[in-house]
């Protein structure tokens, strides 16, 4: 569980990288959950945005992903949130 102080380093962080995945129609399926926890396992922190063909909201979604990946939500805002979750063996953020 992140604390706040954590989670706005994380923030700060999001603030510069580039969203890496988009879900639109295809809504949240197993190919796409497996390419998230991949991408975590390699960044830790990762951006996705929400198309507005899609079936969920930015928040929805975050909330169904976040738990099949062991993920930590840092942030939902408008069409795009942000997904944390430590590599364990080889941290590559530091908080």
């Amino acid at each position: 569980m992140l604390t706040s102080k954590q989670r706005a380093v994380l923030r700060g962080m999001a603030n510069s990288i580039d969203t890496i995945f988009q879900l639109g129609k295809g809504g949240i399926c197993d190919n796409f959950i497996t390419q998230v926890d991949n991408a975590l396992s390699a960044r830790e922190l990762i951006k996705l945005r929400i198309l507005e063909n899609s079936m969920y909201s930015a928040k929805e979604a975050a909330n169904e992903i976040a738990p099949l990946v062991n993920a930590e939500i840092v942030q939902v805002i408008g069409t795009k949130f942000v997904l944390y979750r430590q590599n364990k063996e080889k941290p590559v953020i530091e908080i």
